[in-house]
């Protein structure tokens, strides 16, 4: 058994990896760059080894200063996490050659699954069903264009080396073809260096089902059943679930099957997903279903998956254990029939994002911060911070893991919404009040779902950022609630509702205040909460407001005055406009990188660019005026675009 590990990673998969190992008996080394030299995963671990500065080219996408670390330390083995170097079979092969253990598949399999064309062939070959679709190496447009013509539109244009929804265009007709097969190639050879694409039959109603799959280095291949990672925003998985709704045991045999065999295709060892859409456009039950002829392969992820909870939920596997013990040479610890399912799990991913801002990333130290559920209680939480810690703008901005296991399927809903809803984060911003929504929506308790279901109901799903007059109620109540709990103002959860009914308090929100009284008839919220002398705070079904609790001066430069400020940390990647230059509502004025995104910074009204602090190329602290706009008088609110 590997007695030494270092996690090449960070955040909640490295302190997921040290839970195991420890449990194990293993010792463990954290690497870290510059923003995470107080991280928990540092703390957890053993020993920690700083590679680099904060930025991951820079650090963790170092594959040499990895490899260092751990002959500096003495650590046997590697394991990758996910994202980062997970899926390099460069850096596999390099850790295999510095005599260390790779936790993973072997670089050939790696290989052989990186490219869409070359791993869709190899399955063909295999007998796994693929999607409809065209794989030659003819990359002419005139080809193409042919090519997509005989599938038969709509079509998806998909680059070869793609991946994380980049390279990928949907095309609804011949006349759009050409422009968008530019687009994808363009986009392809700027994110992966390869500007080759692959054509598929669009399906109208997907559902987007992933078979768990593990492999030893004794031939064995074994699958975990399937999971459902249909709830996505811009291809990106927000709420996975296991098993699949709608999955007969018939359906889930063919599926599975075909799992087992892709992974022996490759010879594959380690932890591996095999991923899978489901057309379910033609089903008189509303999509819930699944029918085998029309489920096909889509690609391999040839790495541990963030969803992998919700399949250790539901077969009582540490998914982790067994990575270590296969790479220590092990035998898989399960026979195939000897994995069952029991009940239902989902999980939610809990991003730093503010959904009523288009989902704006959202960075900054973690004052308070409260997940409410004690590990093996109510549900898991897998998370990377504790209070006090900070989400920077350099990495991946997901908070938390939040896992739910139920009999059922409802049940397990039931109790991740509750799960949600004791959520206590201030003052970064998250994306909970919009998980709280789409678990409770009633199509998707029914189970009516696909990879569109979020943005045709985006409407529904993102909360009101403002509240109701329940909510401010609710923070008069906190406001006013005696002191029980001994600890002071800072902490009020448990308060009791006390205090006289004749009294009443001031609240404001963005400068305006109001004289909050529970004297008065109306609903009072059932917030929890906390509160300062500055600010009261109260959460509700995942959301926070926040409410003054006295005036405390003018508010500060924002959209109102002409100014834009950078709304977080992060770099200047371009700025399109000029001091003096006459701008238009909604014209693009800079753009910022921040969190692995580009944010498009635009004019708040009609005017002229008057002051121009932003220069490309810097870096640029939260709050900071990035350009003033003086408004025109004569057409203050006119713009360029009139369908705008």
């Amino acid at each position: 058994m590997i007695a030494s590990l270092l996690i090449a990673n960070r955040g909640e998969i490295a302190c997921r990896v040290i839970r195991t190992a420890r449990k194990m008996g293993i010792r463990t080394v954290a690497v870290y760059s510059d923003a995470d030299a107080k991280a928990l995963h540092v703390r957890m671990a053993d020993e920690a080894v700083h590679i680099g500065p904060s930025p991951a080219r820079e650090s963790y996408l170092v594959g040499d200063k990895i490899i260092a670390a751990a002959k500096a330390t003495g650590a046997e083995a590697i394991h990758p996490g996910y994202g980062f170097l997970s899926e390099n079979a460069d850096f596999a092969q390099a850790v295999l050659d510095a005599g260390l253990i790779w936790v993973g598949p072997r670089p050939d399999s790696i290989r052989a699954m990186g490219l869409k064309d070359a791993a869709k062939q190899r399955m063909i070959d295999a007998g796994v069903p693929v999607t409809p679709g065209y794989l030659g190496a003819d990359q002419s447009p005139a080809t193409l264009a042919a090519e997509a013509a005989k599938i038969g539109y709509p079509i998806l244009i998909k680059a070869v080396a793609g991946g994380g929804g980049k390279g990928m265009r949907r095309v609804e007709g011949s006349a759009d073809f050409t422009d968008a097969l530019a687009s994808c190639q363009r986009e392809a050879a700027s994110s992966f260096g390869d500007d080759r694409v692959l054509l598929e039959k669009y399906i109208l109603s997907p559902r987007h089902i992933e078979v768990q799959v593990f492999g030893d280095t004794h031939g064995n291949v074994v699958h975990l059943f399937e999971r459902d990672c249909s709830l996505q925003r811009r291809h990106q998985k927000v709420i996975e679930e296991a098993p699949a709704p709608g999955m007969d045991d018939a359906t889930r045999a063919s599926i599975c099957d075909a799992a087992v065999k892709a992974a022996k295709a490759v010879d594959y060892v380690g932890a591996g997903t095999i991923e899978f859409i489901a057309d379910t456009s033609d089903r008189e039950d509303g999509g819930s279903g699944l029918r085998a002829d029309r489920i096909w392969f889509m690609e391999m992820n040839t790495r541990l998956q963030v969803e992998h909870p919700v399949t250790e939920e539901i077969t009582g596997q540490d998914l982790v254990e067994w990575q270590l013990r296969v790479a220590s040479g092990e035998a898989l610890p399960k026979r195939q029939d000897e994995l069952t399912i029991n009940g239902w799990a989902i999980e939610a991913r809990l991003y730093a994002e503010d959904p009523a801002r288009d989902f704006l990333p959202s960075v900054g130290r973690l004052e308070h911060f409260d997940l409410g559920v004690e590990a093996g209680e109510e549900g898991r939480i897998e998370t990377g911070v504790e209070e006090g810690d900070a989400i920077s703008p350099f990495y991946d901005p997901m908070i938390a893991k939040l896992i739910a296991h139920g009999d059922d399927r409802n049940e397990a809903i039931t109790s991740l919404a509750a799960i949600i809803d004791e959520l206590e984060i201030w003052p970064v911003r998250t994306n909970a009040g919009f998980l709280f929504n789409a678990l409770l929506h009633p199509a998707f308790g029914a189970a009516e779902i696909d990879t569109g279901f979020i943005a045709r109901e985006l409407d529904a799903l993102v909360p009101d950022p403002e509240p109701d007059e329940a909510i401010w109620r609710g923070a008069a109540a906190v406001a006013l609630a005696e002191e029980d709990d001994g600890e002071g103002l800072g902490t009020l959860a448990g308060f009791r509702l006390n205090a006289p009914a004749n009294r009443a308090v001031s609240l404001g929100r963005g400068g305006t205040f109001r004289t909050i009284s529970l004297a008065d008839e109306g609903e009072t919220a059932p917030v929890s909460g906390f509160r300062d002398d500055e600010r009261v705070v109260v959460f509700l079904e995942g959301q926070a407001y926040a409410f003054d609790r006295a005036a405390r001066g003018s508010v500060g430069a924002g959209a109102g005055s002409g100014a834009i400020l950078s709304p977080m940390p992060g770099k200047v990647t371009a700025v399109d406009v000029a001091l003096g230059e006459t701008v238009t509502k909604g014209q693009r004025l800079l753009t910022l990188e921040a969190m692995k995104m580009e944010h498009g910074l635009v004019a708040p009204f009609n005017g002229t660019v008057a002051e121009l602090y932003a220069v490309a190329g810097a870096q640029v602290a939260e709050g900071i005026v990035l350009v003033k706009v003086e408004p025109d008088e004569r057409h203050p609110g006119e713009s360029r675009d009139p369908g705008r």
